[in-house]
């Protein structure tokens, strides 16, 4: 039923007043909603509210009554609101002809008997409508002319709460720009690292902008443009692209410098990119330089927001305010950059100074390893040179000698050999448990390399001139993108200096003499510098020194390894086949000769022995018989049966005491675990046990075979063994072996030396230093042996008279 309102204009008044209490959309259209709801009792009243002309759909902001919405919005000429839009006019449908389809976009769960449209037009704008249904009774037109002039104010009401939101929006956006410019701007300063910042770039321009895919083009060395970074997805553009001048939208910004804003899918430079692309493709593209103070630092590519719009000039506007925020932070990072090849460069120059400036071999190996450290990352650098077709280690970074079978650098010798096989570079890497090696047989190999050396980054590059390989360099870290782009570029001419100064190193080294001649010369000119008070006194104490070598003995002495040989020592087999009943030693007792060590089962040996011992017996009662009865004969017979079961009962005892196992020598036991062997069942030739006499020792004492000749029988020796540090043994050799024995790359041959060993100290196996007096030399003879000995063999090598 329809409630008349006596005063129109006071009822409007106070709609009016009460609408001025609210400023956005939604709460002025649910004052709204309430009015007619009291204007018209028991109807369902839904406001609705165009929120983009250019794009006009029907949104719900505010209902009342038993409806309910299946979708948030409603397509602009659907259904009755269609008729609203295209007719503008307030209407009430037929009742008679009212169907669902007119109110489909809506959930009522009751009967409609009557529904009507109400718009909402500011100057001409719809900006809305107001939607009433009844359910008990169909609308007069008269009862819907207090809606209609409450509509006017609605929408009024309607169309400045838009405004007010829209305004109030677009200063939140205002202000968010600003916080998000602040924010970029304080980001991208907060590093100097070219490798940190772009992917920092890229994601904060994605960030901002919502886009799907942004590109990051840098200036490369001939001009052209190199994609150094992206956030996103972009297919039509590989990572490490290169773009020259004119060939794309990025190419022409850099080569004329203004921003460029593509809006349609249908432009042919879109086209010409996306190609045959279809899943994401590009619709809509920005690209704005990125410019420092009038140079071109890179590009910035911006490809479809992720919302479906097309960038519009606000869009771009904002890319060319934070590309300026970027390009200077870029800026900055590409002269650290700069800064850090100059730093590289100046280190070469002086690296290059010092391989240059010497041609002793030993000091250009650890510069090369050790001096570039200062401006590359690398954690261990290593040299190896070619020596007679095989790769020697001859220098490690932090290290002043290079053992290639020591634990923590075998397993890098057994890579570089293998990586020496290769004629160009090796680069591996390895993110995780990923290894960046196409070749199976490379990330095996590295996979346990990196496993057991704790590194994650290798690169190896040959040292190779025109006269072939003189060695490799290496390089290592625990980190795998230890080397830069520079950094390797560096590596290459430090690799190239390096090749030119070890090859001049080594064919200096081979010279005749140099390595003598050298020195002495260097000798001669600080002497010859010196005062000649001063010079006085070095030749008086050369003179001196001369006398000492030619006149003073000293004792002569040649040494060598020394090693315990094996010790006196038996083997416990058994007589008899049998079982071990019991052991009664264990592993190092000292044991005495014919000391039972075991006893075996003997319980066939005792019956015969009790059996033999019954008939000895029986033998003798029967003889003793035959005598008391003056039997001769039989006595005779009984005498010899008796004699023959005697030595039946020694040889039982012999069989029986057979089963015990006894030492044949004095000693120790030597066998582990000897008490485990009871219940073992032993045949003729096993071994049960070992016995070693450890009452004297002999120690095999390598001598050069250039000393051999010194050695004779009976001189004395002192042992030192690794066992007694603090302990000195002394002995004489017993022997000299006559014949040599290779021992690793030399020939030795062996004074064997006797040493008492009462308290079984001295082992077999034990090792240490011997030292065996030959006799008493003049000192010179004992000093300068050995050098003068090398002198010799070399110029008899070169003269061979």
């Amino acid at each position: 039923m329809v409630t008349r309102v006596s005063d129109s204009s006071q009822f409007l008044g106070d709609i009016a007043t009460l609408l001025l209490t609210e400023r956005e959309v939604i709460p002025r259209a649910r004052l709204i909603v309430g009015k007619i709801g009291e204007l018209l009792p028991g109807a369902a009243v839904v406001i609705y509210v165009i929120d983009d002309q250019q794009n006009p759909e029907w949104t719900p902001k505010a209902f009342l009554g038993d409806v309910h919405f299946t979708h948030s919005r409603v397509a602009f000429e659907e259904g009755s609101l269609g008729e609203v839009a295209e007719s503008r006019e307030p209407f009430i449908c037929d009742p008679e002809a009212l169907t669902r389809e007119d109110y489909g976009h809506l959930d009522v769960r009751r009967t409609v008997t009557s529904l009507a449209y109400v718009p909402l037009i500011v100057e001409e704008v719809l900006v809305g409508a107001i939607e009433v249904m009844a359910f008990d009774q169909p609308f007069a037109e008269e009862s819907l002319a207090p809606v209609v002039e409450l509509a006017e104010n609605a929408a009024v009401a309607i169309a400045s709460a838009q405004s007010y939101e829209e305004e109030r929006n677009s200063n939140l956006r205002s202000i968010s720009r600003l916080a998000q410019l602040y924010d970029i701007e304080k980001t991208l300063n907060s590093t100097l690292e070219m490798n940190e910042l772009l992917p920092i770039v890229a994601s904060k321009f994605g960030e901002i902008l919502n886009v799907q895919a942004v590109n990051i083009w840098m200036v490369g060395g001939e001009g052209n443009l190199v994609l150094m970074s992206r956030d996103g997805s972009d297919p039509a553009v590989k990572h490490d692209a290169i773009q020259q001048a004119g060939e794309g939208v990025p190419g022409d910004v850099s080569e004329n410098g203004e921003a460029v804003l593509i809006s349609s899918a249908d432009d042919p430079r879109i086209q010409a990119r996306n190609g045959d692309l279809e899943e994401g493709a590009a619709f809509s593209l920005m690209v704005a330089p990125l410019m420092e103070r009038e140079s071109l630092v890179g590009v910035a590519e911006v490809i479809n927001r992720l919302d479906g719009k097309e960038f519009d000039e606000d869009d771009l506007s904002l890319l060319v305010s934070i590309c300026e925020t970027a390009a200077s932070a870029l800026h900055n990072a590409s002269l650290l950059q700069a800064e850090r090849k100059v730093e590289i460069l100046e280190t070469l120059v002086t690296v290059s100074h010092e391989i240059t400036a010497t041609l002793n071999l030993e000091r250009m190996l650890q510069t090369i390893v050790n001096a570039p450290q200062a401006v590359i990352p690398y954690e261990r650098a290593t040299i190896g040179l070619e020596q007679g077709g095989r790769l020697r280690l001859s220098a490690m970074t932090g290290r002043t000698q290079v053992n290639a079978d020591s634990p923590e650098i075998a397993p890098l010798y057994s890579v570089l050999q293998w990586v020496a096989l290769s004629e160009g570079e090796v680069h591996v890497r390895q993110h995780g448990d990923q290894i960046d090696d196409p070749r199976e047989e490379t990330r095996a190999k590295f996979h346990k390399y990196f496993e057991e050396s704790g590194m994650r980054g290798f690169y190896a590059i040959p040292l190779t001139d025109d006269t072939g390989k003189v060695g490799i360099l290496s390089l290592e870290s625990s980190d795998p993108d230890f080397l830069t782009t520079a950094h390797l570029e560096i590596i290459k001419v430090l690799a190239g200096q390096a090749t030119v100064a070890l090859r001049n190193a080594q064919m200096y080294k081979e010279v005749p003499f140099i390595s003598i001649l050298e020195p002495v010369l260097e000798k001669k000119r600080k002497f010859m510098a010196m005062k000649k008070s001063r010079r006085t006194v070095w030749l008086a104490s050369a003179a001196a020194l001369t006398v000492f070598l030619i006149v003073v003995p000293l004792p002569m002495r040649v040494e060598g390894d020394a090693i315990v040989t094996p010790l006196h020592s038996a083997k416990i087999q058994p007589e008899v086949e049998g079982v071990v009943e019991k052991v009664l030693v264990r592993e190092g007792e000292k044991v005495s000769r014919g000391q039972v060590l075991a006893e075996m089962e003997a319980w066939g040996y005792k019956s015969a022995v009790a059996a033999a011992q019954a008939k000895y017996q029986t033998a003798l009662m029967q003889m003793n018989r035959a005598l008391a009865t003056n039997d001769g004969t039989e006595a005779g017979i009984q005498r010899v049966q008796a004699d023959y079961w005697k030595a039946e009962v020694t040889r039982a005892n012999e069989e029986l005491d057979s089963t015990k196992l006894r030492s044949p020598i004095n000693g120790l036991v030597a066998t582990p675990h000897i008490e485990n062997l009871a219940g073992r069942h032993l045949e003729f030739g096993d071994t049960f046990a070992e016995i070693v006499d450890s009452s004297n020792t002999v120690v095999d004492v390598a001598i050069e075979d250039r000393d051999a000749t010194l050695l004779h029988p009976s001189e004395p020796a002192a042992i030192k063994l690794n066992g007694f540090p603090t302990r000195t043994f002394r002995g004489r050799v017993e022997i000299v072996s006559p014949k040599s024995v290779t021992q690793g790359d030399e020939h030795v041959f062996f004074a064997r030396v006797s040493i008492p060993n009462p308290d079984g100290a001295i082992r077999a196996g034990m090792e240490g230093r011997g030292k065996v007096r030959v006799g008493w030399r003049p000192a010179g003879y004992v000093l300068l042996r050995s050098p003068l000995l090398w002198i010799y063999s070399k110029l008899w090598s070169w003269f061979g008279w």
